[in-house]
């Protein structure tokens, strides 16, 4: 893991720990660490396995993702914020975004590269999005995918809206 993530990992496993009023000892006797290991981890230093870290998200109570969840800043405007999550470069390409929209919140999208296609996948909120002239209200966990190469839109509703965005480009021909 990279140095970020380390230390955001470390923050949210010591904020977690003191909430729930234990001390590092027993959150590491709980979790079968050595006392000296879990300080690391929270210190923002060691390697943790995933293994390492689901016991602790187990003894903490809480789900995986609150323990390495990030503090990055997203990247936003007009109500509508993103993060990059990962970069695919074989080929075709492909990006996947954590994206939030506002309550309220209407954006229109450009059409991408010929061939681009969308998979959005609502992990909360309702939101409705697609082609322009084909849009669907989105089911929490349930994947839609739509033709990006043509103007799209997302719409939140009454509340925020959060989902997985992958953008899958084209095959690109590689023979010279």
């Amino acid at each position: 893991m990279n140095r970020p993530v380390l230390s955001s990992l470390g923050r949210n496993i010591q904020k977690l720990r003191l909430a729930k009023g234990l001390s590092l000892s027993q959150l590491a006797q709980n979790a079968g660490l050595a006392k000296s290991n879990l300080s690391r981890i929270e210190q923002g230093n060691g390697n943790p396995t995933f293994e390492t870290i689901w016991r602790l998200a187990i003894q903490l109570e809480v789900p995986f993702g609150d323990l390495v969840a990030s503090e990055e800043p997203l990247f936003g405007e007009n109500g509508v914020q993103v993060r990059l999550i990962g970069q695919g470069d074989d080929n075709p390409r492909v990006d996947v975004y954590w994206m939030s929209c506002a309550p309220n919140t209407v954006k229109q999208s450009e059409p991408h590269l010929a061939g681009t296609t969308e998979t959005l996948t609502l992990i909360s909120g309702r939101l409705l999005a697609g082609e322009n002239d084909d849009r669907r209200d989105l089911e929490i966990g349930k994947a839609h995918t739509f033709a990006a190469d043509t103007p799209h839109c997302y719409q939140t509703y009454e509340t925020w809206a959060t989902l997985m965005m992958v953008i899958t480009y084209p095959k690109q021909d590689v023979s010279v």
